[in-house]
């Protein structure tokens, strides 16, 4: 491909309302352009990418015995009423009605389609197993899109469903798509894990995510210091701290806290460690009253742990500010165990402290030293927050260190979920009908290349792995368009790449060296020869590599290896 003739449309500042570095680089690079909020257009660039997410996702997913097809966006309202998430699936799901006032929606996910597919096709034990995949368009109407990409309404995505005649089965198939998942995310060139999950609204039991690792992840993942065990947070058990609690040693008192209404705030107030405070939050009941749940100040609580609770709400609703002051008789911020006439529970680690920091239920007022069973009833005890690093692993295999990750696919077991809400059955190998056990598994290729640069990128732009990058090789002619000698030599060596089937570009445009240099950096392209009027006199070319801190001059005659070594490097065969 030649510069010239693409459409290379970079930027040279962060545009403003671009939040982290994806975002930003995407947009700079040309890759992307938005036109609504969560709704972008894929430039040339940015589909020479998003493709090779695609292809190794066919190519592992084909391997793995799986078989394409392509299901509507467009998806009627009774499938989803059959499943029971019309009304469950919650604001994300954009409904809409058609001319004939039949209602409907943009698919979000799949498996209503599918398995409407499935029993319209399928009717034996000998039909199966089956797997169908596709990559397509879904939409999510999320309440406030961001990041670009990365949380977007509408995004592509690879989805696919297995069905199977009993549970060992849906295992065999489980396992499977575990192992390809492996493959393609190996073959991305990603630094990634794969963790134990929730199912969330997906439904099932067993579940697993990929994540790619980066600082700027939306999830923690837990992982043990010695073994095998990965999770993300919203799952791990925080184990109960194996010590007794200490003994009073001081008397409860009343003090003034004006305007000390956060947990930093009580402790550099009242000079004390944040761990040594109780932070109470009231969360909605399900009998129309509230619930209090109480932790450690310097912990989080786990809202998937609050939900299991019982009387809890699911999903988890935290109370208002003004219900609470209704009922409770004080704002928010001056809660405490002591005298508060509500239900309680209480985390593991609080329930350990002695000579605490608590609110005292009235506005602006907290109390010190309060010692549970002295001070106030002893606590119904749970496991409320999210684990830390050094907490130790549930396993007992060490201690959890917490990292963060971008996640950018999850397999589930789903069980007869939707193929027992939606009727669809099977004979077996006695001749019963039964309802077949279903696998799904998602990866979000718009997301995979956004995770892709927030792992790999610096200060001059993106650093894409061989297997993602939009062009393996950029040839730099110097003064291109002055010296014959340097065209010459640019476009033998641009058609020895071509004939080698190499991801090439031709920067052939009238650019000064550093601008063409600037550019080729934001884009990421991982290997740069430069062609001079002064190497070409001395037999030399300029070599850099993406990642290469300085560039090397190196004899012309040792382009034919070097090119056959990129040859060897993951890449299309575009050019």
């Amino acid at each position: 491909m030649r510069a010239s003739r693409y459409h290379l449309a970079t930027l040279k500042e962060n545009p403003v309302d671009a939040e982290i570095v994806s975002h930003q680089l995407m947009l700079r690079s040309g890759m992307i352009r938005r036109h609504a909020a969560g709704i972008y257009s894929w430039l040339p660039l940015g589909l020479r990418v998003l493709r090779k997410v695609e292809q190794i996702i066919r190519e592992e997913m084909d391997r793995a015995g799986a078989l394409e097809l392509l299901m509507p966006s467009f998806q009627p309202a009774e499938l989803w009423q059959e499943s029971g998430r019309w009304d469950h699936f919650g604001p994300e799901l954009l409904r809409l009605t058609d001319r004939h006032n039949r209602e409907a929606c943009i698919g979000p996910t799949h498996e209503e389609i599918v398995t409407d597919i499935f029993r319209r096709e399928v009717n034996s034990y000998r039909q199966l197993p089956l797997n169908f995949y596709q990559i397509q368009t879904k939409f999510r109407d999320e309440i406030r899109p961001r990041f670009g990409v990365m949380r977007s309404r509408e995004f592509i995505m690879k989805d696919a469903y297995s069905f199977d005649i009993d549970k060992d089965g849906m295992q065999a198939s489980y396992d499977i798509m575990d192992q390809a998942y492996i493959a393609i995310f190996d073959r991305f060139g990603l630094d990634y894990r794969a963790v134990n999950a929730d199912s969330g609204a997906i439904g099932g039991s067993t579940s697993q995510e990929f994540h790619v690792l980066a600082d700027s992840g939306e999830d923690a993942i837990a992982f043990a210091s010695e073994g095998d065990f990965a999770a993300n947070i919203e799952t791990v058990a925080a184990l109960p701290p194996e010590i007794e609690r200490a003994a009073p040693t001081k008397s409860m008192q009343a003090v003034d806290t004006p305007g000390m209404h956060s947990i930093d705030a009580l402790a550099r107030g009242l000079k004390v460690a944040p761990q040594q405070c109780l932070k109470t939050l009231i969360v909605e009941a399900e009998e129309d009253t509230l619930i209090a749940l109480i932790l450690r100040g310097d912990h989080e609580l786990n809202t998937l742990k609050a939900e299991r609770l019982e009387g809890v709400t699911s999903p988890l609703r935290m109370a208002q500010r003004d219900r609470i002051k209704q009922i409770l008789g004080n704002d928010v911020g001056s809660i405490g165990p002591v005298g508060l006439g509500i239900k309680s529970y209480v985390d593991h680690s609080a329930a350990l402290l002695s000579d605490f920091v608590c609110g005292a239920n009235q506005d602006d007022k907290h109390l010190q030293n309060v010692n549970w069973g002295r001070d106030c009833e002893e606590p119904a005890v749970a496991d409320l927050r999210n684990v830390v690093d050094g907490d130790p692993s549930p396993d007992g295999n060490g201690q959890l260190r917490i990292l963060r990750g971008i996640e950018v696919g999850h397999i589930f077991q789903l069980g007869q979920k939707y193929s027992e809400s939606m009727q669809s059955k099977v004979l077996d190998v006695q001749g019963k009908t039964v309802a077949p056990y279903m696998g799904c598994y998602g990866i979000g290729v718009t997301r995979v290349v956004a995770a892709a640069i927030e792992q790999n990128h610096d200060e001059r732009g993106i650093i894409w792995p061989a297997a993602l990058a939009p062009f393996m090789l950029v040839i730099c002619p110097i003064n291109y368009h002055k010296s014959e000698s340097v065209k010459a030599a640019a476009e033998n060596l641009y058609q020895q790449c071509v004939t080698q089937g190499l991801s090439v570009l031709l920067d052939d445009r009238a650019l000064r060296p550093g601008v063409m240099f600037s550019d080729m950096d934001l884009i990421g392209i991982p290997h740069r020869i430069v062609l001079s009027d002064r190497g070409l006199g001395e037999q030399q070319f300029e070599y850099k590599g993406r990642r290469d801190q300085d560039a090397q001059e190196l004899p012309l005659a040792e382009l034919t290896a070097l090119l056959a070594r990129l040859g060897s490097e993951p890449c299309d065969s575009s050019h």
